[in-house]
């Protein structure tokens, strides 16, 4: 049989290439064992626990593109509803005037115009405002009408334009003048004169009508319900 001859000897504590030489702890840590019978290994590189790295930062929100945001811009809303157009109110029907009072005091031709003072004087007593009065005289002109008129028209009838005191005029009179008591005083004409008189009377007052002398106004024509008159109320003599 062939000889082979004896392999060197190769001693423990020399590694063999490439590998690291072990330190005299750990080699003595591997040959003791540990208490108990059982043998721990301990990796020659343990030491502590890396610490965590952490990780990257979230990145702030991107702005939105212009692009899109003019495409938002430019993209039209709902339209505004129209306001419904109010519909006009119905005129109101003007208010009718308040009919006029008609008072009758009986007298003869001759004493017309002095119950027409009187009833002046009982005006006034009871605070009638002198300019809130008017006299129209159906036949001759009032006295203090032809007092006024002798200091000229003008002055005459720029007194009516004024309306601080009682004016006196024909029952024929044609100014468009109305106040509140209207004396009427049937001192002589016709009875168609008077009943023409009593009608324009009516349109010259405002709230009260007095008939000195003359026919009951209530048996003149349809004038007094044409002109909206009260039914008219007798007065002593």
């Amino acid at each position: 049989m062939p000889v082979f001859p004896e392999e060197p000897e190769i001693s423990e504590s020399l590694p063999g290439p490439g590998v690291p030489s072990p330190r005299e702890s750990d080699a003595q840590a591997l040959r003791t064992p540990a208490a108990g019978g059982a043998t721990t290994a301990v990796p020659p590189s343990a030491g502590a626990a890396p610490a965590p790295v952490p990780g990257p930062r979230p990145a702030p929100p991107r702005p939105a593109a212009p692009r899109a945001a003019a495409a938002r811009a430019d993209r039209p809303g709902p339209s505004p509803r129209p306001n419904p157009t109010p519909k006009p109110s119905p005129p109101r029907p003007a208010p009718r005037p308040a009919p006029v009072e008609v008072r009758h005091v009986p007298a003869a031709e001759a004493e017309a115009l002095d119950r027409a003072d009187e009833t002046v004087d009982l005006l006034l007593d009871a605070g009638r405002d002198p300019g809130a009065i008017l006299v129209l005289t159906v036949g001759s002109a009032h006295p203090w009408q032809q007092h006024e008129l002798s200091f000229g028209e003008e002055r005459y009838w720029a007194q009516l334009a004024e309306g601080g005191d009682v004016f006196y005029a024909d029952a024929g009179l044609t100014r468009p003048v109305r106040r509140p008591v209207v004396v009427l005083a049937v001192n002589g004409g016709p009875a168609d004169r008077a009943a023409a008189a009593y009608a324009k009377a009516l349109q010259h007052a405002e709230a009260l009508l007095v008939v000195c002398g003359g026919a009951d106004p209530a048996t003149v024509g349809g004038s007094r319900a044409a002109a909206g008159a009260r039914t008219p109320r007798r007065l002593p003599a």
